[in-house]
Order: C-alpha cells, then sequence, then structure tokens
C-alpha cells in the first residue's frame, strides 16, 4: 500500500539556513503520527512542504500519491489546521464555515458546515463573531473548517493548544474516532497526548530525522522497562542475574530501570520473572511502564534549539 505522505531526501534552505536537510519518512494510511521535535526543528516547514504552500529545494514529496502542489481534478484531499489559525473577522462563523465548504466542494456547504460545527461539539457558534471568540473556540473552529471536505489526510499543528482541559478531550475522542478513517498528522509540544494518540512518530532536530518508527519502536518498548518501588530492599545483584536483563540501575526516587539484551526472551517474560523476585522480598510497587516515556526518548535523541 501506497504511504499516505512520504518525503524522500528532502532539503529546504532559506537563503544559507537549511531548514530540512536529506528528510526522508513516510506515513502509513489510516494511521495517526506524530511529527515532534524542538522549536526550529523544522517541523513548519515540514506542514508547509506537505500542504504544498512551499517547494522543496532537492527530493521528492507526495501526499497521496500525487505532488502536494498539484492543483488538477485529482490533487490531494488535504485538511490543514495551522497553530495560530486567524479567522477572518467580516464574517459570522456560519457564513465562513459555508464558503469554504463551497470550495471544498461540498454538495450542501450550508449543511456540511454545521456537521463540522456539531463534530467540534460547537454547534451554538453558528452566529457568532470571530471577533468575539476566545482562543480555544476559535481553534476549533478551525479545525471544523480542517475537517470540510472529507479530507483524506489532515494536517494538524498543535490541534489541542490553548484547550481547557474538557475541550481538549473532546478534540482527542474526535481524533481517535478518525483513527483508520483518515491519516492525521499532528505536531505538538504536548509528547503524553501524543503518546496516547499517535501509531507512529517522526522527530526532527536540526533539520534532520534524528528518530522514525511505531511508537513501540521509538519508546523501546520491547528493549526497556521500569518499575516505581515504593517500599522494600530491591536485590539488584539477583535481578542481574536473570536470563535477557542486561542492566538494572535503580534511582534514588525508587525507580527501577531494567534494559533487556539484544538476545532477551519477550520482554513480557522477562518483566514477569523480574516480578516474581521482587514480590517473593516483599518488595511493594506501585507502577510499570514498558519503555521509555515518548517525552523522554525525545530528550534523549535532540539537542533543543
Amino acid at each position: 500500500m501506497d504511504a499516505a505522505l512520504s518525503f524522500d531526501t528532502v532539503t529546504k534552505r532559506y537563503g544559507s539556513t537549511v531548514a530540512l536537510d536529506r528528510v526522508s519518512f513516510q506515513v502509513r494510511p489510516g494511521s495517526c503520527h506524530g511529527l515532534v521535535g524542538p522549536n526550529g526543528a523544522g517541523k513548519t516547514t515540514t506542514f508547509g512542504l506537505a500542504a504544498g504552500f512551499l517547494r522543496p529545494g532537492t527530493g521528492t514529496i507526495r501526499v497521496l500519491g500525487r505532488e502536494p502542489r498539484d492543483r488538477g481534478p485529482r490533487r490531494p484531499r488535504l485538511g490543514v489546521l495551522p497553530q495560530d489559525a486567524d479567522l477572518p473577522a467580516y464574517l459570522d462563523v456560519g457564513t465562513l464555515l459555508t464558503s469554504w465548504a463551497r470550495l471544498s466542494g461540498e454538495a450542501r456547504p450550508e449543511a456540511a458546515a454545521r456537521v463540522a460545527l456539531e463534530r467540534v461539539q460547537l454547534p451554538d457558534a453558528w452566529d457568532a463573531s470571530p471577533r468575539a471568540l476566545s482562543h480555544g473556540v476559535a481553534k476549533r473552529v478551525a479545525l471544523a473548517q480542517a475537517l470540510l471536505g472529507e479530507p483524506a489526510l489532515l494536517l494538524l499543528d498543535e490541534p489541542t493548544s490553548g484547550l481547557d482541559p474538557r475541550a481538549a478531550a473532546e478534540v482527542r475522542s474526535l481524533l481517535s474516532g478518525l483513527r483508520g478513517q483518515r491519516t492525521v498528522i499532528i505536531s505538538s509540544h504536548n509528547l503524553a497526548e501524543l503518546e496516547r494518540l499517535c501509531d507512529a512518530v517522526t522527530v526532527l532536530d536540526h533539520g534532520k530525522v534524528v528518530q522514525d518508527g511505531t511508537l513501540a519502536e521509538v519508546t523501546r518498548r520491547a528493549a526497556e522497562f521500569s518499575l516505581q518501588i515504593s517500599r522494600g530492599d530491591v536485590p539488584l545483584p539477583e535481578l542481574r542475574a536473570l536470563p535477557g536483563v542486561a542492566r538494572v540501575d535503580l534511582s534514588p526516587s525508587g525507580q527501577l530501570a531494567v534494559r533487556l539484551a539484544p538476545d532477551a526472551p519477550p520482554a513480557e517474560d522477562v518483566i514477569a520473572a523480574v516480578l516474581e523476585v521482587l514480590l517473593a522480598r516483599g518488595v511493594r510497587i506501585t507502577a510499570l511502564i514498558q519503555g521509555s516515556s515518548l517525552e523522554q526518548r525525545v530528550l534523549d535523541v535532540t539537542s533543543g534549539p
């Protein structure tokens, strides 16, 4: 199956500044894919290229099998949510969305606009002026606009930034419901949220791909795990002698980190053996985390701005 989005050795310069340096990655159709990295890593440029707003210097980009700047009848069906989308202030929300629905080719633009507002839990915003909207409500209206035209691919930049907890949860629920129906690419600094939503991630740093793969691969779920210890003496020598264990470390805060050897048995078997030893010694365990958090992995592989 062809990738929904593919970058093949793409380079983009702004004058003497290299924004992207031979970037290559693919996004599987129907997946939710995270694009992460520190400020200045190249995420905004990547989105601009994927949306067809920018031209690459070198390399090849394909969006749903087409060039992103293709404006013919078979042009890629994209929905785009910029991080700080400004809504025109001279029309009410309903008129704006109806106009956008018409431009998106909706057969019944007003009905499509109302459905889009319903999907982001804002049916009462139809007659509102954009000037009167809070940042969070304006962000959800912009998300409604991105959903118009039934796009096969959504590019969402910080979709829950500025939202209150309830609104953010509703947007996450909406995005989770799209899994398998649309391809969703999310750029966000909220890595815990991406860990809940995404199947795979691409990590950028200074214009280069420094990590790319499924969430399980990136967070090394098959290669390490940690336990939070609240009470008891941990028998470190005994744990280090278990089959498949390459390294065991205990932090002052009580986090027991276990790294598996390359030839280790399945991670579940090693976890069971470690738990058996600890429970037999009366050690109290309050949490089990398989792999590193996405936040920790991003910190490990990036150097910051």
